[in-house]
């Protein structure tokens, strides 16, 4: 479980330690500002500044590389039509490319080798061929 997931652990790792460390300076500064100002450094303000400011920042950058790289890459993982269009595309033309150079067999073999069976690519939402026709 640790090793399939070393890389989620290790991201949570260093999430949890900058999220500690951010918190911790964020405190001797805000000690530090209050005590220039000749006031207690209170922790309820400091815990009321310090998500705000948190989560301003998680909204600004940590959000949106999330919707970038996690989302992006999902859509890519459940074939998204976008994900999709251009692979096919290059597929079906290799195919041909191989029929009209008189290596069909290999094209067969290829197939067989890397899980596509008897079958030419299509673009997502083409209607299927029917072998014969």
């Amino acid at each position: 479980m640790l090793r399939r997931y070393a890389y989620a652990w290790l991201t949570l790792g260093f999430f949890a330690v900058s999220l500690v460390l951010h918190w911790y300076f964020g405190w001797k500064a805000y000690a530090a500002a209050a005590a220039e100002h000749g006031v207690p450094a209170e922790t309820s303000a400091y815990l009321v500044e310090m998500a705000r400011d948190t989560f301003e920042n998680w909204q600004s950058e940590f959000l949106q590389l999330l919707w970038q790289v996690v989302g992006l890459a999902y859509f890519l993982y459940i074939g998204s039509p976008a994900s999709k269009e251009n692979d096919d595309r290059m597929e079906a033309k290799l195919d041909e490319l191989l029929k009209a150079a008189g290596l069909a067999e290999a094209a067969e073999r290829i197939d067989e080798s890397h899980f596509r069976h008897h079958g030419h690519s299509r673009p997502v939402g083409a209607v299927p061929r029917v072998p014969g026709r």
